[in-house]
């Protein structure tokens, strides 16, 4: 029997070794090609008397790194654009085939043990857990966990009841509800694997362990063979008689307060918004009460459920099988040589985006120039950056060496002399056009003509900025979104001449510091900020209604957003908001539309100094020993209605005016690509992940129903929920976002 993805080899002692090691992969994953050859070799060795143990570990570094979200997109289109009913009945008998493999392998009576070398996700994970002795090699890197919640799903061959049968419901609740990863040492005082043993060892270690069983496994697997019910010292736990869960089954008095608890948690955590935690949450306090073999079942059911369904199509399609084609340059032009950046020049270094930008950066390899008015200024990036090393080597997280090799390659100067070599300029000065304009100049006397010059601008077109420089071409918008070391995306923004090659660098920069790319075409406010304040005009405009700021801020995080519309307001400051209102008020002039709730806020900043979080009050409280909270005076400013709207009203407000935004801005051209949209919208504001994004939601809603809402809600609230008319053509059409602007296409297209 000849494998692709495999290899299986029998030693002397007839112990099969069988290591996974596809072809053309960084990474082993669960493929159907994959699966069925591990099925395959399965029935191999349980069916071969001449084997008495069997092995499974991995060529690569890495052991599996879960599903094949490619399968698993393609399982799930067929079940929202083919035959539902075929595509369920399918996944189904795919999923229990594995299933049933790894159940015919646990419980043959053969002493089996996985050789884990690195990290183990997903259904890599779920392969170890139907092995009886668990060897992982002692990898720092190794992460072991299930994070299949994180795309909708729930582990499906076997995790939801494996793993609370091994360490019990509470230690196993994180890892399956969460998605958390435990690196080795956690995982073994956990009880998830057996031996953490030097890297290199642990197929020899794994290997020993089951020639030690080889003797007991025969006697049991023949008895087996034979129809008898015998018990080895090797089997599962809960293959044993007298098995007990840890901590109680859902009934008992133990286990039920943790069920309770569980189920109040995930209300409180996800608002009922993601049906992956809920289906998690059912199987498990199923399984658990019934026979192991119909847990399994059970669990297929809930994934077939799951994968059948819109909101795990959408969070794959985005979240990961996009978001990585984005990572991997599907927006990088093409024939453009590697354009890797090897020194940094930052302008305006030793602000709070500059030193952000700089710390990145450095550790990413990267020699940088941390560039400002003076040396005491352009020092706060190395400070900056020094604070979060240290941050990181206190916890453990990286060795005094590696902190220090990064702060080596930061340069701090107020000379513009010093960014002479450098291949690319980020300008992150302060938000005006007279100090872009001077750095522009000042940074052009000293750099090549080959380098390439990018603002870090959230506001300003770039070809208004572009003006400032002697070569158009070489000038591009580089957005990074606050704070810079968390927030994952970076917006790049064309200018009307910006070239080929300034693009490629942009984006092997964004792949150099590991975030993920936007492209997009220029207009004042881009595509992110521009969407960003419609769900920040949303609020004030309910500010202005009289409703409560407690239900404006709990309505929106009800419908997925990570923060409310109100403390993001005063995470990026008033002052700031003012500032930009000014602005687009004198580019816009006549046409600009003054906003209901302006005065008030004016007068929170003008006349009472609430700037937001930076001065400890905004629209909250921030008090020295605490939690922030609302302030009551927001009452006085903005006096309360009588009644209040209902929260699903309010909900759909802010579901409806992001998303028919992200209609405009494609539209008109400014973002050019479904994916990025999408992907835009949710590492850049937290638009609503389970959505999939602006686009996917209105897809999924259907376009005629998102026009229907927004008639509704343009007659109550006003012309800003007109119904763009692109949107209104898909509806006519009978179409949807995705169909019509299939990726590839547009991408080519841009």
């Amino acid at each position: 029997m000849n494998f692709e993805n495999l290899g299986f080899d029998v030693d002397g002692d007839g112990i099969a070794l069988i290591t996974w090691d596809m072809p053309d992969r960084s990474m082993n994953v669960l493929s159907e090609s994959s699966i069925g050859e591990y099925t395959d070799a399965i029935d191999r060795a349980v069916g071969d008397g001449d084997i008495k143990g069997v092995v499974v570990t991995s060529g690569k570094r890495d052991f599996i790194a879960g599903g094949d979200l490619a399968m698993m997109q393609a399982l799930a289109d067929e079940a929202q654009e083919g035959n539902p009913v075929k595509a369920a009945t399918e996944t189904f008998a795919k999923i229990m085939t594995l299933q049933s493999a790894l159940r015919k392998l646990e419980y043959s009576g053969k002493p089996v043990a996985a050789a884990i070398p690195g990290t183990a996700l997903g259904g890599g994970l779920e392969v170890t857990l139907a092995t009886h002795h668990r060897v992982v090699a002692d990898n720092a890197k190794a992460q072991l966990g299930l994070p299949e919640c994180k795309v909708g799903l729930l582990p499906g061959a076997g995790g939801t009841q494996r793993l609370p049968r091994l360490i019990g419901v509470v230690a196993a609740g994180p890892i399956i509800m969460e998605g958390r990863t435990v690196n080795p040492a956690k995982a073994k005082d956990m009880g998830i694997v057996h031996e953490v043993v030097p890297a290199g060892s642990e197929v020899e270690t794994a290997t020993a362990w089951v020639r030690q069983h080889i003797g007991e496994g025969e006697k049991v697997s023949a008895a087996r063979a034979a129809g008898e019910k015998v018990e080895a010292s090797f089997d599962q736990p809960w293959d044993k008689k007298g098995f007990k869960v840890p901590g109680g089954l859902p009934q008992s008095p133990q286990g039920f307060p943790v069920f309770m608890a569980a189920n109040a948690l995930v209300r409180k955590n996800t608002y009922g918004l993601y049906e992956a935690q809920k289906a998690i949450l059912s199987a498990v306090y199923e399984g658990l009460q019934v026979p192991f073999d119909t847990a399994l079942r059970i669990e297929v059911r809930y994934f077939t459920k799951l994968i059948c369904g819109a909101q795990a199509r959408n969070m794959i399609r985005s979240l990961f099988i996009n978001k990585q084609a984005l990572e991997k340059g599907a927006r990088r032009p093409k024939g453009v040589p590697d354009m890797a950046v090897k020194k940094l020049g930052v302008l305006g270094g030793g602000g709070f985006m500059g030193s952000g930008i700089a710390h990145i950066s450095a550790a990413a390899g990267i020699e940088v120039v941390a560039l400002d008015r003076d040396e005491e200024a352009a020092a706060k990036a190395r400070a900056h950056a020094e604070r979060q090393l240290q941050g990181r080597v206190s916890k453990g997280r990286m060795s005094e060496e590696a902190a220090r090799q990064i702060l080596d390659r930061i340069t701090t100067s107020a000379d513009y002399a010093k960014l002479e070599g450098c291949d690319l300029i980020i300008e992150a000065v302060f938000e005006a056009p007279d100090t872009k304009r001077q750095a522009t100049q000042y940074a052009e006397q000293v750099i090549s003509e080959s380098a390439v010059f990018a603002s870090n601008t959230s506001t300003i077109p770039i070809t208004d900025l572009a003006k400032n420089s002697k070569r158009a071409g070489q000038f591009i918008g580089i957005h990074f979104f606050s704070p810079v070391e968390k927030m994952p995306l970076v917006e790049i923004i064309k200018g009307e001449q910006t070239g080929d090659e300034a693009l490629a660098k942009a984006l092997d920069y964004v792949r150099q510091i590991r975030k993920t790319p936007i492209v997009v075409n220029d207009a004042r406010y881009f595509y992110a900020n521009r969407c960003f304040i419609r769900y920040l005009e949303e609020a004030h405009h309910m500010l202005a209604e009289g409703v409560k700021p407690a239900l404006i801020e709990n309505s929106a995080r009800m419908i997925g957003m990570p923060i409310g519309p109100l403390a993001l307001n005063d995470e990026t400051a008033l002052d700031l908001g003012q500032r930009i209102r000014h602005a687009t008020k004198a580019a816009l002039g006549a046409a600009y539309e003054d906003h209901p709730a302006e005065a008030g806020l004016d007068r929170m900043v003008d006349e009472l100094g609430r700037l937001g979080r930076k001065a400890k009050k905004g629209f909250y409280d921030y008090p020295e020993n605490g939690r922030k909270r609302l302030w009551p005076g927001l009452a006085e400013i903005y006096p309360l209605a009588q009644p209040q709207p209902d929260v699903e009203e309010l909900k759909l407000r802010y579901l409806t005016i992001q998303a028919i935004e992200a209609v405009r801005a494609l539209a008109e051209n400014v973002v050019t690509d479904v994916r990025e949209a999408d992907i835009g919208a949710i590492f850049g504001w937290g638009f609503a992940p389970w959505s999939g994004g602006p686009i996917s939601y209105i897809d999924t809603r259907g376009p005629a129903q998102v026009i229907a809402d927004c008639e509704v809600l343009a007659d109550t609230f006003g012309e800003r929920f007109e119904v763009p008319a692109l949107l209104r053509d898909i509806a006519d059409k009978g179409e949807t976002f995705y169909g019509r602007f299939a990726p590839r296409d547009r991408a080519a297209a841009a």
